[in-house]
């Protein structure tokens, strides 16, 4: 064998799998990129994954990361450095990064600007999904030239101010995102509802964020829900709803797709694995999300929706804060910090209770972690599968021991987890991005800079369940 006839990694020995199956073939990467499975191979460098499952790399479609800090407010403490590297321990080499527009900045403005600090900070890959909190004539003027030149995301907040007084131009704006090839991701969320509520709770001097799941409840979501699922199917226009929380929204959206709508669904891990009676711990506060923790029959329902179809995708909302910014707003619902770090732990705990369980299939694991987030954001086949032209994006899993979260393990500038002292059953021994090992026995080894911004194609609908 030639010197040209060598790969420049081959993972040998291990069982590949993706969202159409299962198979025991070696992986030869060659710039980059898948170039053979199966077959004879060598390569300059090899990776041991015998007894070992080699699955893509995860595609986490929901994440905050700050590219700027305002003098007034702390931010999420996640960079895209930092943010990588959480990434890539726990199995994701490709982030979709909430990018704010700002009232004096166009689509394009935001998308180079965080387009440049991808180019200096990530490690894992990046794709953007353009938030519009006001969709002036300008932004919405821009919107299917964005989409056709490879942005081809946009998202909307129902809990904005900004959406009541504007909710016929999101309607236009979701209308020419769908006709450029694009999709609109939705937060549902009902801002009276909402604010009712909060009223309510301060009238009976009930603010601290214990009450938190009052403030927000199923309703608020249901209400939201409702109205994103008219607005699709008045424009016909393909529709994400983010972070889908309680069983109520998720039979409404069940409905609709049943009736043909281009609906599509994500959950997060916390109404997973948590329920609202945490808000009740003196801790409380570090479980504050939005929409907020539910029920256990919310929960139940939702396993179900991961493992029938009708949940696409899961999204980590990664929304990083320190333990003490966090614990900061305990006082107030008004004012406590919404999110968690979940990049470290995402998959990992998906597969100890989901796969290990058998909730969840491995190859169904694989869908709703990398393939159905691919096809949707217009990155399949080159991300989100394993296959030969697609990028060698890759994740060797351990899956014969046991460990436990602690939170000095993280890489998360966080520094903490609401999953502390859970067992798991699954982690990353190693992770390729593009054909790079970029993390590998407990350590990163990819360096900042080396992700790339990634521009996609048209919107395409998940795999249909085997």
């Amino acid at each position: 064998m030639s010197a040209s006839d060598l790969f420049d990694l081959v993972v040998r020995g291990g069982t590949v799998v993706t969202a159409e199956g299962r198979a025991r073939v070696d992986v030869g990467v060659r710039g980059g990129t898948v170039a053979q499975l199966g077959g004879e191979m060598k390569g300059t460098r090899e990776l041991d994954a015998r007894e070992r499952f080699v699955l893509p790399g995860g595609v986490d479609p929901h994440v905050h990361i700050s590219t700027e800090k305002l003098d007034d407010d702390p931010g999420f403490v996640d960079d895209f450095t930092s943010g990588s590297e959480a990434a890539l321990a726990g199995g994701v080499t490709t982030l979709g990064n909430m990018s704010w527009v700002m009232p004096w900045e166009t689509i394009a403005d935001r998308v180079r600007l965080e387009s440049a600090e991808i180019a200096r900070r990530a490690i894992a890959d990046v794709f953007l999904h353009t938030v519009i909190a006001v969709p002036t004539p300008a932004v919405l003027g821009e919107v299917g030239g964005a989409v056709a030149g490879g942005q081809g995301s946009m998202k909307i907040f129902m809990s904005l101010p900004s959406f009541e007084a504007s909710a016929a131009e999101y309607g236009l704006l979701m209308g020419a995102t769908g006709a450029a090839g694009g999709i609109t991701l939705i937060h549902c969320e009902d801002l009276a509802t909402i604010e009712c509520c909060t009223a309510i709770l301060a009238r009976d001097a009930r603010t601290h964020s214990r009450h938190y799941a009052e403030a927000r409840p199923v309703e608020a979501e249901l209400v939201a829900i409702e109205r994103a699922i008219a607005m699709c199917r008045a424009t016909r226009a393909p529709t994400y709803i983010v972070h889908l929380s309680s069983a109520a929204a998720l039979a409404a959206c069940r409905a609709a797709r049943a009736g043909g709508l281009p609906l599509f669904v994500e959950t997060r891990p916390l109404y997973l694995y948590l329920t609202a009676e945490r808000y009740g711990d003196a801790d409380g506060a570090i479980y504050v999300a939005q929409p907020p923790l539910r029920e256990t029959g919310d929960a139940e329902a939702l396993w179900r929706g991961l493992a029938d179809g009708s949940i696409d995708t899961i999204g980590s909302d990664h929304a990083p804060w320190t333990r003490a910014l966090k614990m900061d707003g305990a006082g107030d619902v008004r004012r406590a910090r919404p999110g968690v770090a979940e990049l470290d732990t995402m998959l990992p705990l998906l597969y100890t209770e989901g796969v290990a369980t058998g909730r969840l299939t491995l190859e169904r694991f694989v869908a709703l972690t990398a393939t159905n987030a691919a096809r949707l954001f217009g990155m399949y086949p080159r991300k989100g599968t394993l296959a030969v032209g697609s990028d060698a994006d890759l994740v060797v899993w351990e899956t014969r021991g046991r460990r436990v979260i602690r939170d000095e393990d993280l890489f998360s500038r966080a520094r903490h987890s609401v999953y502390r002292g859970r067992e798991l059953r699954a982690w990353p021994a190693a992770t390729v991005r593009r054909g790079e090992v970029v993390f590998e026995d407990g350590k990163i080894v990819g360096a900042p800079g080396s992700g790339r911004a990634v521009a996609r194609g048209r919107s395409e609908r998940p795999l249909p369940l085997a």
